[in-house]
């Protein structure tokens, strides 16, 4: 990597023949402007994680299909070992969380943060969870602008 990426992204993998096979694993992001039309959207913060959510318009390629994920681990987390540990009990956590509270039709990123590492699992299954039940009534996060029509 050149330059001055400030974070790393990744999608999730398909479940595949050699995989966990504990639940099917749902569509990712896939590229870098659907990560941030997430950014837009609702946020939850917890202890080892931010959840950000955003539903997806009725016009796009699949509007009223399964939840998407995506996550984000930023360098300032730790190493690329840390960021991989992060990322692949984030992933578990998901996996284990997902079949009961995303809801359809919404895309979700998981931001990381370093507390992901030392958290206890089960704990960290149960903040998903719950942050996944909750963020889906918040509103998209407001900029304070008024739009064309309010400002005449």
């Amino acid at each position: 990597m050149t330059g001055s990426g400030a974070s790393v992204t990744t999608t999730a993998p398909h479940s595949g023949p050699s995989g966990c096979s504990s639940a099917p694993w749902p569509e990712g992001l896939r590229n870098r402007a659907q990560f941030l039309n997430v950014a837009k959207g609702a946020r939850f913060h917890a202890a080892s994680f931010s959840l950000q959510a955003i539903a997806r318009k009725g016009g796009e390629e699949d509007g009223a299909g399964p939840a998407r994920f995506g996550f984000t681990v930023t360098r300032k987390a730790g190493g690329s070992v840390e960021r991989n540990r992060m990322r692949r009990r984030l992933r578990e956590a998901l996996r284990r969380a997902a079949p009961l509270e995303a809801k359809a039709g919404f895309d979700y990123v998981i931001v990381a943060r370093r507390e992901a590492l030392g958290a206890e699992f089960d704990r960290l299954v149960k903040e998903l969870g719950r942050a996944m039940r909750l963020i889906g009534d918040r509103p998209a996060r407001s900029k304070g602008r008024k739009t064309p029509s309010e400002s005449r």
